[in-house]
């Protein structure tokens, strides 16, 4: 058989994608993520004591927040990547907004306080505890989201593994939330924001070997 007619009989029959599909798909994988990642977090970690108090709860509430908004941007842009030359349609950048909003009031803050105070304020108790513990509870919502998107048929594998890792970074970073008492901006910009950049550059590593199709 020739390739002009191998190619043409490939092709016949061709039904399009359905795009509701992998967003439904990706949609139950953010929920059980999430959901594992909590319990995770709730079972290994646990909640911290003040969590319900007015002004812990405020600050456990921004830290949320700012990973929901993580999660839920690299979300939509991953259903984008997980469809064949998805990568040439989405404008990623706006998945940054969350960490410059971030940034922005982390700078704001160091710069309202006394300088004898940033040190503490950027590493704070638990900075090792928050670099070990969002990675790995990661981890299953990582997952979680690969096998979603191997049920389409990504082509930029790198790309579409770094959104991956985005969203199981941000949800992780979710759940972590609720133990850490941690609260300042610049510790939440540095740890939480760093974290999930290598979640991210993990998963751009991982992402070719494990959607190839």
């Amino acid at each position: 058989m020739k390739t002009d007619e191998l190619v043409a009989l490939l092709s016949t029959n061709l039904e399009p994608v359905d795009r509701r599909l992998i967003v439904r798909t990706l949609l139950l994988a953010l929920v059980a993520g999430s959901v594992l990642a909590l319990g995770i977090t709730i079972g290994g970690l646990g909640i911290r004591p003040d969590v319900m108090r007015s002004g812990a709860l405020s600050f456990v509430a921004g830290k949320i927040a700012f990973a929901i908004g993580i999660s839920s941007l690299a979300s939509i842009y991953l259903a984008k990547l997980s469809r064949p030359g998805g990568e040439r349609k989405p404008r990623s950048y706006l998945v940054a907004m969350p960490f410059l909003v971030i940034g922005t009031l982390a700078a704001i803050s160091l710069w309202l306080a006394p300088s004898s105070h940033w040190r503490n304020m950027i590493f704070g108790d638990e900075w090792l505890e928050c670099l070990v513990s969002i990675p790995i509870i990661a981890i299953v919502p990582f997952i979680v989201a690969i096998w979603a998107v191997r049920q389409a048929a990504p082509t930029n594998l790198a790309r579409t593994g770094a959104f991956a890792g985005l969203v199981a970074g941000g949800v992780s970073a979710m759940a972590y939330a609720l133990h850490c008492t941690d609260d300042s901006l610049p510790f939440v910009a540095v740890w939480y924001g760093g974290t999930v950049v290598l979640c991210t550059l993990a998963g751009a590593a991982m992402g070719p070997r494990l959607l190839r199709w």
